[in-house]
């Protein structure tokens, strides 16, 4: 794995690192909103979220909180050329 620590990489493989980082920050922002909107509705949604089991509803909602939490992570780490 040292090895591949010393290659340089290219502009083309910097950009797509670039891409998918930004991406991955993204999804992963909008993944803890999405957990925030069903743990926390709004009057608005309410009634919509209220034709569901609330348990399934707060499990649901902390599952997208732990993916958007993984999709940060997976983008702060960079680690997309793997062999």
């Amino acid at each position: 794995m040292g090895e591949l620590d010393n290659e340089k990489l290219s502009e083309r493989d910097k950009g797509f690192i670039r891409m998918r980082s930004i991406t991955n920050y993204g999804m992963g922002f909008f993944m803890i909103l999405v957990g925030f909107f069903f743990m926390f509705p709004i009057k608005l949604t309410q009634s919509f979220i209220n034709q569901y089991d609330a348990e399934l509803i707060k499990i649901f909602a902390v599952i997208c909180w732990l993916y958007g939490g993984f999709r940060m992570y997976r983008g702060y780490k960079k680690n997309y050329f793997r062999d």
